[in-house]
């Protein structure tokens, strides 16, 4: 069962997340190691492989750096869950093969320490010690499909050009993270 490490603050950004002078390396192990350092400089000692980060809205944004998402994959972390993501944050989780989910009510529904049990199927998120169960902006299939994979090259290196176009023309938008309502595609 993964523990909930919450960080409730607004607008946490790239550099509090993987501060900029620890981005001499794309290791995500050497990474990990310096995770959310500068909010909490006890995370990584807490922090165990498959547990989730409850953050305010506007996760991640700043700069743009992969170095965010591989620092939080890198220390174990399985999932973010915010009620949004600043754009790029989001488009990087996912070009890495990483849950960025969105979830009205989230950091109001856990404390620091509590567990959770995360069903993508569902679409939910339940705290164990509550019983109170939330449901989450459904992750599109292609998101699952680039993280199943391991990331966007991998995915890539597993598909045609073709079947790329198509699935990723033809499938419906949602709000992907920046708030902006989607819009099905019509063919």
């Amino acid at each position: 069962m993964p523990t909930v490490h919450v960080f409730a603050r607004d607008h946490i950004n790239t550099d509090e997340i993987i501060p900029a002078r620890h981005l001499t390396t794309d290791v995500e192990a050497e990474l990990a190691k310096y995770a959310m350092e500068d909010y909490d400089k006890d995370f990584v000692k807490r922090v165990k492989a498959g547990d989730i980060i409850v953050a305010g809205a506007d996760f991640g944004c700043g700069s743009s750096r992969e170095h965010a998402v591989w620092a939080l994959r890198g220390a174990g972390v399985a999932a973010v869950i915010a009620p949004n993501f600043a754009r790029i944050y989001y488009r990087n989780s996912i070009n890495n093969g990483f849950l960025a989910l969105e979830c009205d009510g989230i950091v109001e529904a856990f404390n620091d320490g509590d567990e959770a049990d995360l069903d993508l199927k569902a679409g939910t998120i339940s705290n164990k010690r509550t019983g109170q169960t939330l449901t989450f902006v459904p992750v599109p299939q292609f998101a699952l499909d680039v993280q199943k994979a391991g990331g966007w090259l991998e995915y890539m290196r597993d598909h045609s050009q073709a079947e790329v176009e198509a699935e990723s023309l033809e499938a419906e938008s949602t709000e992907a993270g920046h708030g902006h309502p989607g819009k099905a595609v019509e063919g």
